[in-house]
């Protein structure tokens, strides 16, 4: 399983950013795969890595972190298995390496089931005053 994550940038205080997450390698010979949550974090210079928006998708809760809430908007398309990340009004506290994680379950054709979460390599988003 592979997430590809696209979309950073440098940007302007108060512009937008839109980030993309594409999980491939999901194919798994008499075994079903399904995606339990997709979801973005950051990780700030200096600071520890953080929760900013996560989505567990088919109905289930959405979350965000207090600092993006009314700006930030998790947005998945199931027929890609991408996630988007919508940023807008942006702030220079946003500045981070913005990494995407999937949550997944493989079960094969015993019922065996095996849960993982996988990461993107990391997209760095600059915001400039």
């Amino acid at each position: 399983v592979q997430l590809v994550e696209s979309g950073g940038g440098l940007v302007q205080a108060g512009d937008s950013l839109r980030l993309s997450c594409t999980l491939s390698g999901s194919t798994y010979s008499g075994s079903t795969f399904s995606i339990n949550s997709m979801g973005w974090e950051r990780q700030a210079p200096g600071k520890q890595r953080e929760l900013v928006a996560g989505s567990s998708g088919g109905g289930g809760p959405t979350n965000y972190a207090d600092s993006v809430k009314g700006r930030f908007t998790i947005v998945r398309d199931y027929a890609k298995n991408t996630a988007y990340l919508q940023m807008n009004s942006l702030k220079l506290e946003d500045t981070a390496v913005y990494y995407c994680y999937a949550d997944y379950t493989i079960r094969d054709s015993i019922g065996a089931t095996m849960g993982a979460r996988s990461w993107g390599q990391g997209t760095q988003v600059t915001v400039s005053s």
